[in-house]
């Protein structure tokens, strides 16, 4: 199967969930331990071809905040979704605050007294996500605030780094619902920590990327609907569109860029439109092989440079896993993953509250 042409085989939404939350993790906990390393030093300590499997890390692999906040996105949905299947309606944004509000809990940061106290769930429980593991100042300072920021009304209005495509996958693994829903689900989330149009846009920008992937179509495909329905948004954040445009037009040449040249041509992925073009650019350009080595292949890109490697990493993950599902996620890599039983769990509670 092509990543920009689909096969009649393809993978079952359980497995789509499954590959794309197990994808995102692994490129995650790869970047992680090159995160704020330059490309040369990546180079100096793993070979020219920098880091490029989990064998070459010391001590094991760790996954950092992009994960743990992508599984409080899930329970934030899921718990809404328990409400909506009781027949209560609930506040989909609420939820997701507040389960951002309980992530916020484990990394031992002083809240406002404003800030409600949220009821503990099962993904608290998990010693796991209790780990500090160098998470955004502006995911942090935002929750702390106590406000619940709205795009009327945000929080950190001049932020726009990557902490909201990180953490937005889930937005497009919920099926049934519409590109609007979407859409106004993940803008909104987004806008509870970071207030730039571009942030907000981002965010939505890759949950409609995965939710087109979800549906059936091929990663090119989803990407430019993903990018036409954006640019239809009023807003004075160009630069997404500019950067997504970049991502699909340097994918479609024949060879792959250096991680010099990407970053001269994307950016570093510090900031929300350059991690989801980064990463974006990463999975068309490494097209080819079985879905194993496409993974592989793509993270490698995605990861080595000199920037967000665990953010650009997770969106590769998160996009490839959703296009193959599971079957794209390489053994010995899952075998190295930290916590797989706890990212699985997650997976369940979304697949139980959307299939039954």
């Amino acid at each position: 199967m092509s990543v920009e042409d689909t096969s009649p085989a393809a993978p079952s939404f359980k497995s789509r969930v499954y590959g794309s939350l197990l994808g995102g993790a692994l490129g995650d906990s790869l970047g992680y331990a090159v995160e704020f390393d330059s490309i040369a030093a990546i180079r100096a300590r793993y070979g020219s071809a920098g880091l490029t499997s989990f064998e070459q890390l010391d001590g094991g692999s760790h996954f950092s905040d992009d994960t743990q906040m992508t599984l409080y996105t899930v329970d934030g949905l899921v718990e809404a979704l328990e409400w909506a299947n009781d027949g209560v309606a609930a506040d989909e944004i609420a939820c997701l605050w507040l389960a951002y509000l309980r992530w916020l809990a484990t990394q031992d940061v002083a809240v406002s007294s404003s800030a409600p106290v949220p009821q503990p769930r099962w993904i608290d429980a998990q010693a796991v996500l209790r780990h500090r593991r160098a998470p955004g100042n502006a995911c942090l300072s935002g929750l702390a605030s106590g406000e619940m920021g709205t795009v009327a009304r945000p929080v950190n209005p001049e932020s726009k780094g990557c902490g909201t495509v990180m953490r937005s996958a889930p937005f497009g693994l919920i099926p049934h619902i519409s590109r609007d829903a979407v859409y106004k689900l993940s803008s909104d989330a987004a806008s509870l920590t970071h207030g730039h149009p571009s942030a907000r846009l981002s965010a939505a920008a890759f949950s409609l990327l995965i939710h087109h992937i979800v549906a059936g179509s091929d990663v090119r495909y989803a990407a430019k609907e993903a990018l036409a329905y954006v640019n239809n948004v009023p807003t004075e954040a160009p630069e997404l569109s500019e950067s997504l445009e970049a991502a699909l037009q340097l994918s479609a040449r024949n060879t792959v860029l250096s991680p010099e040249e990407l970053t001269a041509a994307l950016g570093e992925g510090w900031v929300a439109e350059e991690a989801l073009a980064v990463g974006l650019y990463a999975v068309l350009a490494t097209s080819g092989g079985d879905p194993a080595e496409h993974f592989r292949n793509a993270v490698a890109v995605a990861v080595n440079q000199s920037g967000d490697s665990d953010s650009t990493g997770s969106i590769a993950g998160n996009i490839l896993g959703a296009f193959y599902g599971e079957e794209c996620l390489p053994a010995d890599w899952l075998e190295a993953l930290e916590a797989p039983e706890v990212i699985r769990g997650m997976a369940d509670r979304l697949l139980a509250v959307t299939t039954g």
